[in-house]
């Protein structure tokens, strides 16, 4: 993940009235160490108006200008509450962590992997341009580092090493990442083309066929062709996160039975 806050929480106390004040407390000192107008309702206001932005449109339809049009104001007043896109950004990046139900975890350390990858999954679905940000030095602010917190009081207590946590992490959302954003390129092809992934193959399926031989490819012919039909009830982006989520716990189980 990259990412060490140095506040330890209990996840068990991630919902209740003092960890609630307290990250409103450390969610004004990262505004004011962005250089944001400590406003509130006017900040969120901002923060809320350019996630819908970049939702319809891609984070990079995300300007100062395009956000205070969407908001009714002017551009140089916008800059009284936020200095920059890029801070702006942060903030779209940590408002989205801080929706994350941060309920204690239960069942099977599968289990609790499994759901945190699902809504990572969930999200890149609700929020796509969040692959578009680069998360190599993510935002540190209140609702990214509970999250973080949660995450890893998954991992807690299973015998890894505190690099083996983070890196434990980070594999998820790796195997999370390329999916998604599979799913969105398959999504703006359709979108583009005017047609779907079935109706292209429909049209060029006589044509593979012909060039396809099935005496010199055997094997491609078969699997191409059972893939094919199950890719008509699913798309090729679920079944691969399925699968690679999958074997990513397999390989995680593994790990942790040998310690």
């Amino acid at each position: 993940m990259r990412h060490h806050p140095t506040r330890s929480a209990n996840s068990k106390q991630a919902n209740d009235g003092s960890t609630v004040a307290e990250s409103k407390r450390r969610r004004k000192t990262v505004l004011a160490q962005l250089g944001v107008k400590a406003s509130k309702t006017s900040v969120d206001e901002v923060v809320k108006a350019a996630i819908a932005l970049a939702d319809e449109e891609g984070l990079e339809a995300v300007s100062m200008r395009r956000v205070a049009d969407k908001l009714g104001i002017s551009a140089m007043s916008l800059y009284t509450y936020v200095p920059g896109k890029a801070e702006l950004i942060e903030l779209m990046v940590d408002s989205i962590a801080a929706e994350t139900p941060l309920e204690p975890h239960v069942g099977t350390v599968r289990a609790r992997l499994e759901n945190i990858a699902r809504q990572q999954w969930a999200e890149f679905g609700r929020h796509p341009w969040l692959l578009q940000v680069d998360s190599s030095r993510p935002p540190l602010g209140p609702g990214v580092s509970d999250r973080y917190e949660w995450q890893l009081a998954a991992v807690e207590g299973l015998g890894l090493s505190d690099l083996e946590m983070d890196q434990t992490l980070t594999l998820l959302v790796s195997v999370v990442a390329g999916p998604a954003r599979a799913a969105r390129a398959a999504q703006r092809t359709n979108e583009s083309s005017g047609m779907s992934d079935r109706g292209w193959w429909e049209i060029n399926a006589p044509l593979l066929e012909k060039v396809m031989d099935g005496g010199r490819f055997p094997l491609s012919g078969r699997v191409g062709q059972n893939v094919g039909e199950l890719y008509n009830g699913a798309s090729a982006s679920t079944l691969s996160f399925e699968f690679g989520l999958a074997r990513v716990l397999d390989g995680i189980e593994q790990l942790i039975a040998s310690k």
